[in-house]
């Protein structure tokens, strides 16, 4: 008892415990997801990703909060003041979308994970308290100092071991990275909860009167989630390209390297590789990479064929492509210039550049990321989470290069 007033034994609903994570997860799985394809993006569509994971994860972490205030089995009823419910909304959008922001960039790796991870973590636990302030009624609310510093600690190191699985990680274990954000967002939530002392006060009680139970308004408030989610990933996911015809266009011009294509012939090329197909690719032709991409020497565009490309480096919206001698600059973003390239004969290994395996000469690290010489074209940067894969490509390459040799021997 403190001050005389009377405690209250808190007890929480295990069905609404197990949706409010289950909720968390899934917000973190769309915006990871997301936030995973801003470093490919540039102009509207990079701020449309920003947004999208800032308000999908936002959106998992205050309903999984809100999920877990109604899972708390109270003896009186509350009322949820509107400002401060709203506030911790907007400052966990805006807190957690800066530090995926932040954490998609270029910086040295223990930076983008101590700084993301600590803000993704700030922006968890300042929803939380901030939304905690918002329950009104006839008591009084104590929070232990220990277990506050333990829920931060807690939402700052999963939400940066999250962040090291989404961007650095092979995207085969985005969804590790969505259960370990889950975990922190419902964990932070729970651990703060247990070292929270409620006491009955007198008054007059809450005004509040809801026509739906709290299971009733849970599940309402999850299916709304559900649906924020699903609506953002649906329109920022980009479906298969279709890029068959732009092939054989490029295919069909790729003897006459000097001639240069019309205005009308480079704006299909990109429009081929940019636009959507139907149903995200489903029953359409296997993609066929280009045979050329059109280039710029000296103002003059002209057809580069692939197999004289040593490397691929991005610049804001377009690209610059070199081959042995000389650098060109290519009206494709990086993305674009991925999807026209085979995929069997080069490689992104940064979110910058694209390597032709081809002319790979060695693969080492260098530093906490890793480097790639190629023939004629220096060092090329690859990013940590992609070195093991450029390793393994680069070692089957030199074996299939070997096994001939042998044969002829």
């Amino acid at each position: 008892m403190i001050d005389g007033l009377d405690p209250i034994a808190l007890t929480h609903d295990p069905w609404l415990v197990a949706l409010s994570i289950v909720v968390a997860m899934q917000g973190a799985y769309v915006g990871l997801s997301l936030a995973g394809r801003v470093g490919d993006a540039g102009g509207l569509r990079r701020r449309a990703l920003v947004l999208g994971a800032a308000v999908s994860l936002a959106v998992g972490i205050w309903s999984m909060h809100f999920i877990g205030m109604l899972a708390a089995r109270l003896p009186m009823a509350v009322d949820y003041l509107v400002v401060p419910t709203v506030f911790s909304f907007l400052v966990c959008v805006m807190v957690v979308g800066a530090a995926m922001l932040f954490a998609a960039t270029d910086q040295p790796l223990w930076l983008r994970l101590g700084a993301g991870g600590a803000g993704m973590g700030a922006g968890i636990a300042s929803m939380h308290y901030i939304g905690m302030g918002a329950l009104a009624g006839s008591m009084t609310m104590h929070h232990a100092p220990a277990v506050v510093a333990l829920s931060v600690a807690l939402a700052v190191g999963a939400s940066a071991a999250a962040l090291w699985l989404c961007f650095e990680a092979h995207r085969q274990v985005l969804w590790a990275s969505a259960i370990a954000m889950g975990l922190a967002i419902s964990g932070m939530h729970y651990t703060a909860m247990a070292g929270m002392a409620l006491h009955a006060a007198p008054g007059t009680g809450s005004q509040f009167h809801s026509t739906l139970s709290p299971d009733g308004l849970a599940l309402t408030v999850a299916i709304v989630a559900f649906a924020v989610s699903g609506v953002f990933l649906a329109m920022l996911t980009p479906e298969r390209r279709e890029a068959g015809a732009a092939a054989a266009a490029d295919q069909a011009g790729a003897g006459a390297v000097d001639e240069p294509p019309t205005e009308r012939d480079a704006a299909y090329a990109v429009d081929a590789v940019a636009r959507p197909a139907p149903l995200g690719g489903a029953g359409a032709r296997s993609r066929k990479p280009f045979a050329a991409l059109t280039v710029e020497r000296a103002g003059a565009p002209l057809k580069l064929p692939v197999e004289a490309i040593r490397c691929v480096r991005a610049n804001a919206h377009y690209t610059y492509v070199r081959d042995e001698t000389q650098e060109y600059f290519c009206g494709l973003s990086i993305g674009e210039a991925e999807a026209a390239l085979d995929p069997a004969r080069f490689l992104r290994v940064h979110r910058s550049h694209i390597v032709n395996l081809d002319h790979v000469t060695a693969v080492r690290r260098a530093g906490d990321n890793g480097a790639v010489d190629l023939a004629g074209c220096g060092t090329v940067p690859v990013a940590r989470g992609r070195l093991a894969a450029l390793k393994r490509r680069f070692e089957a390459e030199q074996s299939a290069r070997v096994r001939p040799l042998d044969a002829a021997e």
